[in-house]
């Protein structure tokens, strides 16, 4: 069999790939000219090989190692790493380039341009980075209510919110954000249509009264799992950005109180959607962690959530880029 070229790793679109990871306890190294992990199990290893050319991102936890490499090869197929802490949630350490984890770009110097032209020639023009803010906004309602009422998903999980309140409150935030002022006013629904969500999604699972408590590792299990599927959904955003060559600073919506504000953004368009019902869903039935981020991967690449996030950038890119020079 003839060897593979580094440029064959990127045959699979970013989009279409089906691998994110949470890895702990770990060493991540290059064995055979594969990327494997090791796990030490008494007086034996255990490797365990990872199809870099099919993997989105990879989120390295507690215990863990990664040679240099498993860097370069990680790099030349296109897969954002990223380090955090144990499950996936508390900050341990942070850089320019992103959020809540320490996301490394793979480096290139032939990242793509077009979008990025796109972007900067609306993003310094206020009122049409409100219209990209309410853009998003938008559809991020839009897949609350497509995959809320998925009724598959419904049957598979147990999952039934009240359907007519929910498209009741979706409505009323439809109305305010095309009404909004500025982005304060945005981030003040988003906020508002959140804690019914979360209302919503408790009665939903009859997991009894809840109170949002951010990054508390003592917490509830709801509010665990929400900490955690969130970083899975930075993941998918941070890989969108990157495959479009977006600087994660140039957001439009969360870029005064986050200095990678885009992930947050895009992030957003899918958290809600699929993040938040799993993470009731999960911690009414007792799910250890491993289970609700199985869980949650499944779904995020059933719905093709990088997808959403891909064309949605694209389409605002595009769109606001040529009304902005008109």
């Amino acid at each position: 069999m003839d060897d593979l070229a580094a440029s064959d790793l990127k045959t699979i679109l970013h989009s279409k790939r089906a691998n994110l990871y949470y890895l702990q306890h770990c060493r991540v190294l290059v064995n055979g000219g594969r990327v494997e992990y090791v796990t030490d199990e008494g007086k034996r290893s255990k490797y365990w090989n990872i199809p870099i050319a099919n993997t989105t991102s990879i989120l390295l936890g507690t215990g863990t190692s990664i040679t240099q490499a498993a860097m370069r090869e990680l790099s030349k197929a296109g897969v954002l790493v990223g380090f955090c802490g144990g499950g996936g949630t508390p900050l341990f350490s942070a850089n320019e380039i992103d959020v809540e984890v320490a996301w490394f770009n793979p480096q290139s110097e032939y990242r793509p341009t077009e979008y990025l032209q796109h972007w900067v020639r609306f993003w310094f023009v206020d009122a049409l980075r409100l219209e990209a803010a309410r853009a998003f906004q938008i559809q991020r309602l839009k897949r609350v209510e497509q995959l809320w009422g998925d009724a598959r998903f419904q049957r598979a999980t147990d999952f039934t919110p009240s359907m007519p309140e929910l498209k009741a409150l979706l409505e009323r935030s439809r109305a305010a954000i095309a009404q909004a002022p500025d982005t304060t006013a945005l981030l003040t629904e988003e906020a508002r249509l959140t804690k019914q969500l979360f209302r919503l999604a408790s009665l939903a699972t009859d997991y009894g009264d809840f109170t949002r408590a951010k990054r508390g590792n003592g917490a509830d299990p709801a509010n665990r799992f929400l900490d955690h599927g969130n970083y899975l959904a930075y993941g998918l955003g941070a890989t969108a950005t990157w495959v479009l060559g977006l600087p994660h600073g140039l957001a439009v919506l969360h870029g005064k109180t986050r200095r990678g504000g885009l992930v947050f953004d895009v992030a957003d368009l899918i958290k809600d959607a699929v993040i938040l019902p799993q993470a009731f869903i999960s911690a009414s039935r007792g799910d250890e962690e491993q289970e609700f981020r199985q869980a949650c991967i499944e779904r995020l690449t059933q719905v093709e959530a990088l997808d959403t996030m891909i064309d949605t950038l694209k389409e605002v890119a595009e769109r606001l880029g040529h009304e902005a020079v008109q």
